[in-house]
């Protein structure tokens, strides 16, 4: 007898969860309005991205370069030559990299770990293949790391582990000390995610990228995105690195043409831009300290961060608060999709912006 087409779906992609990004200004908005919801680049995009992108303008009518070579080459400069041009791999957005390495190493009831709270697409993108998603919770009250949880949740179903440092949507991040204790008693038939797209933002100094650890030989990948520190969030270009050996294998199903031109030469572009990013990082790195110094004399509870954004527990409830904020001209982010229940996450904006939000946070308090 027949079923119907529904017979033929796959049980785990029946509607759940959904990863919405963050909303855009409205297109009728009557006043200025400050968007510090989405962790974009507070001053915009790099010069000589946009500069490299209106130049190839005219050559969209052909195809973009078969593979992404020429962008591999540029991020090998950028790494000062410390990895090799075969151990990166570029694609449309650091979602889209999360997606191929799950589409490379998951199969149906095989088991991915991630820690609430933390970027959606961890679990959102886990259950497109019928992973088991098991969520080892960051440690209350704050927001580290449950290192034994997580090597005692292993089995031998265990094939992806996301780490985040910073995270999403807490600003924290993930010391030296504790990520070496955790590589050195992970085993090694899995591969640790190393989502480290904040990087240029933090400072602490135990804070630590993937690169010594792909360097050593372990199974970790590290994620970055041109969308925060080059302001290119509208290309939607990301890439990872990691050791030969993985790379070869995801590199199997890394489609041809799959980068636009634009972003290829953007990309190329913003990488040489190094004035650019330390302008960038100036810029959020004095937000930070301005804006914490305001919340504790207002009272608002925050974590420390080494983002470009902060999460806060509000003065009111949540979407009281983002609603209240937006009749403020100051657009910002609940964050209990993230796993935060009842926080707000702030991005960092440029000095007019955040003091801004300063007077707007008065109003409330007052």
């Amino acid at each position: 007898m027949d079923k119907g087409i529904e017979s033929i779906f796959k049980p785990y992609l029946e509607p759940k969860e959904v990863y919405k990004g963050g909303k855009n200004i409205p297109s009728d908005a009557k006043k200025k309005i400050y968007k510090l919801s989405s962790n974009e680049n507070p001053i915009g995009a790099s010069p000589k991205a946009i500069a490299a992108l209106k130049a190839c303008a005219d050559k969209v009518d052909i195809y973009p370069d078969q593979t992404d070579i020429r962008l591999r080459e540029a991020l090998v400069q950028d790494f000062e030559g410390k990895l090799q041009v075969d151990q990166f791999l570029c694609g449309n957005s650091g979602s889209e990299i999360i997606d191929m390495i799950l589409r490379a190493f998951v199969n149906e009831g095989d088991e991915v770990i991630y820690s609430n709270p933390c970027f959606l697409p961890y679990s959102v993108f886990s259950r497109w293949y019928g992973a088991k998603q098991v969520d080892i919770r960051l440690k209350d009250p704050d927001y580290s790391l449950d290192l034994n949880g997580i090597l005692d949740a292993i089995t031998s179903r265990t094939k992806v582990i996301f780490l985040t440092s910073p995270n999403n949507p807490t600003g924290t991040y993930i010391p030296k000390a504790i990520l070496e204790k955790f590589l050195n008693k992970v085993p090694k038939n899995m591969v640790i995610v190393f989502d480290e797209v904040y990087r240029h933002f933090a400072d602490a100094p135990d804070y630590v990228t993937a690169l010594p650890y792909v360097l050593e030989g372990h199974n970790v990948i590290g994620i970055n995105s041109f969308s925060k520190t080059y302001g290119l969030a509208g290309l939607r270009i990301g890439y990872c690195y990691t050791t030969q050996k993985i790379a070869a294998y995801i590199r199997q199903i890394h489609k041809p043409f799959l980068l636009p031109l634009t972003s290829i030469e953007a990309g190329i572009g913003a990488l040489r831009d190094k004035e650019f990013v330390e302008e960038t990082v100036k810029t959020v790195q004095q937000g930070r300290i301005f804006l914490a110094k305001a919340f504790e004399e207002l009272g608002i509870t925050f974590w420390p961060s080494q983002g470009n954004f902060f999460i806060i527990d509000p003065p009111l409830p949540e979407f009281e608060f983002t609603d209240f904020l937006m009749q403020e001209g100051i657009m910002v982010r609940p964050v209990s999709q993230f796993g935060a229940p009842g926080k707000v996450r702030i991005t960092v904006g440029v000095p007019e912006a955040n003091q801004a939000l300063v007077e707007a946070l008065k109003k409330i308090k007052a």
